[in-house]
């Protein structure tokens, strides 16, 4: 698993992304309807300009990204991690979420 992005509640994505590139000088790396990404130049995780007020209860907007998902989920499942969401393909690529210990939830999607 490697850590990828970081959702950062927003109340404009547009406007976020316009001060994220232009004043602080990131880079964009992702701009597709809900999923804007920026980060600073070279950075290997970027911030997911998330507008949404406030982000949804329990989601920590933390994400991993992993080779295959589900296989992962296959073997966390084992070591007893609970899924909120199993493994689903999506059009953009394939998704699931899962809970720390106490309720915390964590994007793992497929690189």
């Amino acid at each position: 698993m490697k850590f990828s992005d970081v959702a950062v509640v927003v109340s404009d994505a547009k406007k976020a992304k316009t001060w994220y590139t232009e004043t602080l000088g990131f880079e964009l790396r992702e701009d597709e309807d809900h999923w804007i990404t920026v980060a600073p130049k070279g950075a290997n995780v970027t911030l997911h300009l998330c507008e949404t007020q406030p982000l949804e209860k329990g989601n920590t907007g933390i994400g991993f990204t992993a080779k295959d998902v589900a296989s992962l989920e296959t073997e966390l499942k084992k070591k007893g991690v609970i899924f909120s969401e199993p493994a689903k393909k999506l059009p953009w690529g394939t998704v699931a979420k899962f809970l720390d210990p106490d309720g915390n939830e964590f994007w793992l999607t497929q690189e």
